[in-house]
């Protein structure tokens, strides 16, 4: 295996490389999935800065994976199976105790919502354990990372750590858009509570489809 640093004055990677790889992460950012969706939920539900927390903490998520496909252990969840539905139904669980939370959950008055201060750290939680119980996210940057990569330019480890710092990257710009238009969106919604418990209701629905498609996903 050639571990050699990439030969000076060349790059590690293309500049035409890193422009195809960033648009087809901001493409992929924006098809419909589990990560955007629940964005899009937690930002209408619980205001901008919230749902921003939630994709920071997606995106430690994603430094998690990326880590772990770079240096090989991913290739685990690829072939075993014991591994991969353990993995998935962790998550399957989390996201239905997200939605029994969500249609348990009661409407707020505009002054309680105004004047409490939101525990961003459980939202910050809520992204990275959304994000790290989703093996197939292992398995999609074990596939799709080292096609970009080129071990002619040096050591492919450092590409993969590249490459997923860019993914990172794309990842915050969409979903911290979907994030700030959804908040947007959200403040105006919330001035009725009926609206909120619909909200709610809506959210709590979601968690148990994304819970079901994760829980019956296969590798």
């Amino acid at each position: 295996m050639n571990c050699a640093p990439a030969i000076i004055g060349q790059p590690m990677l293309p500049v035409e490389t890193i422009i195809t790889f960033f648009s087809a992460a901001v493409l992929l950012g924006l098809a419909p999935g589990p990560d955007n969706i629940f964005v899009l939920t937690q930002s209408a539900l619980r205001g901008r800065g919230p749902g921003f927390v939630v994709v920071l903490g997606l995106c430690s998520g994603l430094l998690a994976h990326t880590a772990v496909v770079a240096f090989g252990v991913a290739i685990i969840f690829q072939t075993s199976t014991g591994a991969f539905m353990l993995l998935k139904f962790i998550g399957a669980g989390y996201l239905v105790y997200l939605a029994w939370q969500a249609f348990r959950s009661q409407p707020e008055t505009l002054q309680s919502e105004t004047s409490a201060t939101p525990c961003y750290w459980s939202y910050y939680r809520r992204g990275v354990i959304m994000n790290l119980t989703n093996p197939k996210v292992s398995i999609f940057f074990l596939a799709f990372l080292p096609q970009f990569a080129d071990p002619s330019r040096g050591a492919v480890v450092y590409q993969l750590l590249l490459l997923g710092g860019l993914f990172i990257l794309a990842t915050i710009l969409v979903f911290g858009s979907i994030a700030l238009l959804a908040g947007s969106l959200g403040q105006w919604l919330n001035r009725s509570q009926r609206v909120q418990l619909v909200l709610n209701r809506l959210a709590g629905t979601v968690f148990v489809a994304l819970a079901i498609r994760l829980a019956t996903s296969q590798r």
